[in-house]
Parts: structure tokens; C-alpha cells; sequence
């Protein structure tokens, strides 16, 4: 014999148990020193390349086809 439930679990008991790790929080946006655009904190600016007010990577602009 398999490990097989007793019961049917409840959607009550089963939304309750998945509750906590189905609770995503948004991730926390600082806003940049030198643009003043929102990045993710402890990762480089993707607007100005820069990290701790220091100039880490070169963003290349983009071209616009007009």
C-alpha cells in the first residue's frame, strides 16, 4: 500500500497552508542619485550604469527608426 490521504483536504486547510509562501511582496525600487529612475536595490542602474554613485557599465542609447 501507497502513502495515500485519509481524506480529501479541505480548500480551506489547503489555501491556509499555501498562503505563506504564496504571499510574493514587490520588489523594493530606490531611486537612482544621478537619473532619479527607480532600479532594484543592490544592482546596477539600467538607465545610467551607474552603482553607488560610481560609473560601472557604459549604456550604449538606442537608436530610433523614424
Amino acid at each position: 500500500m501507497g502513502a495515500l490521504p485519509k481524506r480529501k483536504v479541505s480548500r480551506l486547510r489547503r489555501d491556509r497552508r499555501r498562503a505563506h509562501y504564496l504571499r510574493l511582496d514587490k520588489p523594493s525600487l530606490l531611486h537612482c542619485a544621478k537619473c532619479g529612475k527607480p532600479h532594484l536595490s543592490h544592482h546596477v542602474c539600467p538607465h545610467c550604469g551607474t552603482y553607488k554613485g560610481r560609473q560601472v557599465i557604459e549604456i550604449k542609447e538606442k537608436k530610433k527608426n523614424e
